[in-house]
């Protein structure tokens, strides 16, 4: 019986090429989505936010104590310019605060954690709170609107301003970048939008701790920094 001829070297080379082919037309899909430029900008972060990365590698020694869980920024990332109401009703955006260092927090009532934390935001809104910094915490209720509001009545929170958002789009905002894995989350934003740092899960805010890390985050200069 004649042999069954082996497959030509020629059919055999042409299969990895094809894979090849395939992966290399990818790249390129993808590189015509987002754009080489894109690329670069996600490995690298945004080079607007390299200084806020800087600062946070110098207040990385003073997350301690009651501030451990803090996680400092480590590459340069903007966040979104998160849209929610006051206590007017009146549309707000994080870019509002632009020129201001900013604690955003994202808050409900439904989160025990969250009301635990409330007290300690509301006392580092007395102390540090003016021109230079503020607590942005914003409640992210989705069902009473009232609820919230006579929480922090109740509760004798008088320092925070109020701020909503209804349809918790800040939290998927916030989520779409890592940055909202639970609530409560905190993140330290620096005066052009910038992370410092952030946290998944209350801190006691009021500590001397935190006091000392966030005033250096203000005004790093007077700190030594």
């Amino acid at each position: 019986m004649p042999e069954t001829p082996s497959p030509r070297p020629a059919a055999t080379r042409r299969i990895p090429i094809a894979i090849g082919a395939v992966l290399i037309g990818a790249v390129i899909g993808f590189a015509g989505v987002y754009g080489i430029g894109g690329l670069r900008r996600n490995a690298g972060g945004d080079p607007a936010c390299r200084p806020a990365v800087a600062l946070s590698q110098k207040l990385a020694p003073l997350a301690h104590g009651e501030v451990a869980a803090l996680t400092m920024a480590t590459t340069p990332l903007k966040l979104p310019d998160l849209t929610f109401d006051d206590a007017d009703g009146k549309p707000r955006k994080l870019s509002d605060w632009r020129g201001r260092t900013v604690l955003v927090n994202l808050w409900a009532t439904w989160c025990v954690p969250c009301r635990r934390e409330m007290p300690a935001l509301d006392a580092l809104q007395a102390k540090l709170g003016g021109p230079d910094f503020e607590v942005v915490a914003v409640n992210i209720d989705t069902r009473d609107p009232d609820k919230p509001k006579n929480f922090l009545k109740e509760a004798n929170l008088t320092r925070l301003g109020y701020f909503t958002d209804q349809k918790a789009k800040v939290f998927q905002d916030l989520k779409s970048i890592g940055k909202a894995l639970g609530m409560p989350t905190s993140i330290l934003v620096d005066r052009n939008g910038c992370e410092i740092a952030s946290i998944a899960g209350p801190a006691e805010w009021s500590s001397d701790d935190a006091i000392k890390l966030i005033s250096a985050a203000v005004k790093p200069t007077a700190a030594g920094l």
